[in-house]
């Protein structure tokens, strides 16, 4: 080439976009949350017509902290499922919420008043209760700000809270329609109680930890005992042992249970030290399959079993309480102690045996009423035992810090003293703790409120059952759908066996039990509960205007009672109600009452945490088959728990947490975004510094990959346009990949399967298309001129465009609408406003993407082939070479025969040969019948595209080949 050949560099159709590869989302993106305020952006969706609605309830988290990572898992999926069926056609609605009544607020405000030394009794109770909502009211301003913040779209403007006055109007008609419906009762039972935060527990408030217990061989004497026959049994005088973690509730034992099933013998000890508690001579009724393991911890060092003893005598002993006849008790234990048959009672550990409390264990309490066993009422609300116990009056089980008290230590001495114990130890075991304080709890017997889950509910809405466990599991499993479906398995076999519901807690800031009992009635009495639905009316009335302060105002029960009842009659119950009964509740206010609820008061999803199937999802399902008469929803999606990099559980003593806040502070919040759609959320997931970094390296490929669209799309017109029958093979196979990936997308959409849909749409946009397509074909975008397939390839571009950001936009909301703004700016442009494309019938192609595939196969080997040229230095680019390519397969010889295979291989010539393979030649062993020798270009290099061809100088323009020329014009 002479020296004067000119610079065609500008002649080129070079990539022209502003689009900056570096994000620099920490502070682009709320430019974008202000622009979306400003537009009203949401509102602007619900003005779309003739939709079919589509509502996501939101679980409410709870106003008391600032975010971690949990939360914003959890409402990022929730918007990708509300912002992905909003472009599939729906009219996506979601209004948040938040639960703003309970424990945790009071906890506060009671935290607060101790620091400045007062009293929460000595506060007014509706002063109290409003410092409570003050307090709430904070930390749903902040908490707001902070959801948005991550992209969560949604009716910020007006989110429900479950403390407003409407609200709390609903909470207590719900609560009334147990009332009315004859579901609920007042009963005396064993309930999880927190000795430190002074009130009863749900099953939802409870969590488990390992601690240490004292645990105690104890013996019982028998007192009494004959054969079936009615003679004597000859086991008079020896001893049942129990073995219990809770030394503690021996002074309320009032029976021990036995398993009819199990195998017992009479053991009697032949050996052991002289100080020991278990005497030589001594003789046991235990479990044959525990007898040796008591005896090694009694330190009995021979022992002989004499006889069998059967369920039947068993079941004819009485004994005597270990303190009976203890000096200065009383009288309090002389009393017997019956056997009775129980099926809980197994042989895995302990005696075999299991004394029983009634007052204090679920399996005691139904023992206990099945045998009309005595209730005891030993333990006070602080978790001591009452002043008038003998022996142990005053005595603490738990402190008011959650620590162990002198309690346990008490009944172990006085029983040691009594000859009482065999054997003593401690033992780490899995026991239940409050949710809130971390405290331990305890089983204590307390009058409570319940809603009973096995009693006919009379509403007349036994479509699905007559009892609310009826319905619920009915519901279970005709009526909703579960995604994972184990969260199905899950939640049956929770409702299965659930309990009646405890609703009522000994609290403050809550929403009340709006009943009242008649003086001289028992629970049991038919007039016990006042059942008027005036009264309930004007209740109801007074709390949509006050709230639920109302009811602790001077003159309530009065005023609610009105001129039809004697106040002096009628007592008015102060119990709070269960904050998941309030939650439970919200479908009703949320779902029902407003202009952006449903229908039918039936949600289309809820989406929560796998710890709800024991909380929202549960308490939901209860509330609402007792009032609906079956499930708020239709559709219950569950994510699992966020632990760090190494699995382990976040803890900031361990200093391993995730703060959202953090992560979008250095990466942006679309970052963030990714990692949830790049996870399988329905397991436990991982986050971590080098997890993130790896996410926001798939990120920055996916923008290159929408940058160069952008750049190559540059002025592109209707006026470019071509027709799918018109546009060459490469490209009508796009097409055909888009229409196939476009119905994953919506399926996994549908589905809730993010990481699907997206690892789906990535592989797409980094295999297929910039791996492959755009390799291809940046060959005709920068150096055609204005041809069909430069346009084809532009009008493809086109499709892709629109595809990939309303694909992605749910999930990248602030890339997404960046992107798209790069290309349509306005004040009223927004990918969020448009809906993913309908996909023509006509682009799929099977046959075509079959040969495409082999196509592929084919360019692997040459592209292999060449790669080792380039290794070897023989060539700095592909467009150096102009190899021979061997293909044995007729057809898809005859495939590539059709096609522009320099294009397909980015080479400067091909040749195509059937003959077979030389043995120079280049293959790949997973690719057969393919072979490929390396030949170098022949001609000179065109200044302008770069490819080497033969014609190059014999064209009007200097220096370039026929196609340059040509578009050089």
């Amino acid at each position: 080439m002479c020296a004067e050949t000119p610079e065609y560099k500008s002649t080129l159709n070079l990539p022209k976009t502003d689009f900056p590869m570096r994000a620099g989302l920490p502070k682009r993106e709320p430019q974008w949350l202000e622009r979306w305020a400003d537009m009203g952006i949401y509102d602007r969706l619900r003005e779309k017509e003739g939709r079919e609605p589509f509502t996501l309830h939101d679980g409410p988290p709870y106003a008391n902290g600032h975010l971690h990572i949990g939360h914003a898992l959890n409402k990022t999926i929730k918007d990708m499922i509300v912002r992905s069926h909003q472009m599939m056609g729906f009219d996506a609605r979601y209004v948040p919420g938040w639960d703003c009544h309970g424990l945790p607020i009071e906890w506060k405000i009671e935290e607060q008043y101790r620091n400045k030394g007062k009293d929460k009794d000595d506060v007014p109770v509706i002063d109290f209760r409003q410092e409570c909502r003050k307090f709430a009211e904070g930390w749903v301003d902040i908490q707001r700000d902070e959801f948005k913040r991550l992209g969560i779209t949604g009716n910020w403007e007006n989110p429900y809270l479950t403390m407003d006055f409407h609200a709390e109007r609903v909470i207590a008609e719900e609560f009334m329609k147990f009332l009315m419906n004859g579901t609920l009762y007042q009963g005396s039972k064993p309930v999880m109680w927190s000795p430190v935060e002074k009130t009863a527990l749900a099953e939802a408030e409870i969590e488990y930890h390992d601690h240490k217990s004292h645990t105690i061989w104890v013996k019982f004497p028998v007192v009494r005992a004959v054969e079936p026959t009615g003679a004597r049994s000859g086991l008079l005088g020896v001893n049942v042992v129990i073995w219990t973690t809770t030394p503690w509730t021996i002074p309320s034992n009032r029976a021990i249970a036995f398993n009819p099933e199990l195998s017992y013998g009479l053991y009697k000890v032949t050996k052991a030290p002289d100080d020991n508690w278990a005497k030589k001579g001594d003789h046991y009724l235990l479990a044959d399959n525990l007898a040796e393991d008591v005896m090694k911890s009694a330190k009995v060092e021979e022992f002989i079993r004499k006889r069998d003893v059967t369920a039947q005598q068993l079941d004819l002993i009485i004994c005597g309480h270990p303190l009976r006849g203890v000096e200065d008790g009383q009288g309090e234990w002389d009393y017997d102690v019956p056997m009775l048959p129980g099926d809980h009672v197994t042989d895995d550990a302990g005696t075999g045996f299991v004394h029983t409390a009634p007052s204090h264990g679920a399996d005691d309490f139904i023992l206990g009423v099945k045998h009309g066993l005595q209730m005891t009422h030993n333990v006070i609300e602080d978790g001591s035992f009452r002043a008038s116990l003998p022996l142990f009056g005053g005595e603490v089980i738990i402190t008011a810090k959650g620590k162990e008290g002198s309690a346990n230590t008490a009944v172990i001495n006085k029983l040691a003293e009594v000859g009482g114990l065999i054997a003593r130890g401690r033992v780490t075991h899995s026991y239940p703790h409050s949710w809130r304080s971390k405290a331990p709890v305890i089983f204590r017997n307390t009058p409570q409120w319940f809603a009973a889950v096995d009693k006919d509910v009379e509403d007349g809405q036994d479509q699905y059952g007559t009892t609310i466990r009826e319905r619920a599991l009915t519901s279970i499993d005709k009526l909703v759908n579960w995604t994972p479906q184990t969260g199905r398995n899950r939640l049956y076999s929770m409702i299965e066996t659930r309990p009646d519901w405890v609703l009522s807690r000994q609290r403050a800031w809550g929403v009340p039990l709006t009943c009242f009992t008649k003086k001289d009635a028992l629970p049991t009495d038919e007039d016990f509960l006042l059942r008027d639905e005036a009264v309930n009316a004007r209740i109801a009335e007074a709390f949509e205007a006050e709230g639920a302060d109302c009811w602790y105002a001077d003159g309530a029960k009065e005023r609610f009672l009105g001129s039809d009842y004697n106040a002096d009659d009628y007592q008015q119950v102060f119990d709070v109600l269960d904050v998941w009964f309030d939650s439970g509740s919200t479908h009703a206010f949320v779902l029902r009452d407003r202009e952006d609820g449903t229908a039918d008061g039936i949600a289309d999803v809820y989406m929560e945490g796998t710890d709800q199937h024991r909380g929202w999802f549960h308490s939901s399902m209860l509330q609402a088959c007792g009032t609906l008469g079956r499930a708020p929803y239709r559709n219950v999606v569950t994510h699992g728990f966020t632990l760090d990099e190494k699995g382990n559980k976040m803890s900031k003593s361990l200093g391993n947490t995730i703060v959202p806040e953090k992560v979008v502070q250095q990466y942006g919040a679309d970052i963030l975004r990714l990692w949830v759609a790049q996870t399988d959320y329905t397991a436990d997931q991982r986050i971590g510094p080098e997890i993130l970094k790896g996410v926001a390296d798939s990120y920055r490929r996916l923008r290159n990959t929408m940058r160069f669209m952008l750049g190559a799309l540059d002025s592109f017109s209707e006026a470019d346009r071509v027709a799918h029958a018109d546009m060459p093979p490469l490209e009508r196979w796009v097409l055909h990949r888009l229409a196939e990936l476009d119905e994953k997308v919506r399926e996994g959409y549908k589905s809730y399967d993010f990481m699907g849909v997206f690892n789906a749409i990535f592989n797409f946009a980094t295999v297929e298309l910039s791996a492959f397509y755009f390799d291809i074909r940046k060959d005709a975008l920068y150096c055609d001129g204005d041809t069909d397939r430069r346009r084809a390839t532009r009008t493809v571009l086109d499709i892709l465009f629109h595809r990939l950001t309303t694909w992605l936009a749910p999930i990248l909301v602030f890339t997404m609408e960046e992107v798209w703004l790069e290309r349509f700016p306005g004040e009223k442009s927004s990918v969020h406003l448009v809906d993913i494309p309908e996909t023509p019938a006509e682009w799929l192609n099977a046959n075509l993407a079959k040969n495409v595939s082999e196509l592929r196969r084919v360019r692997r080997v040459v592209t292999a082939a060449l790669e080792v040229e380039r290794q070897n230095k023989v060539i700095g680019s592909s467009l150096e070479a102009a190899p021979v390519v061997h293909v044995l397969d007729a057809d898809v010889m005859a495939i590539l025969r059709v096609l522009p295979v320099d294009d397909l291989f980015i080479t400067s010539g091909v040749s195509l040969s059937s003959d077979p393979l030389p043995d120079e030649a280049f293959r790949l062993p997973e690719v057969d019948g393919v072979g490929v020798v390396f030949e170098k270009a022949e001609g000179e290099k065109c200044q302008r595209c770069w490819k080497i061809l033969p014609d190059v100088g014999q064209h009007k323009h200097v220096g370039v080949c026929g196609r340059c020329d040509e578009a050089l014009g």
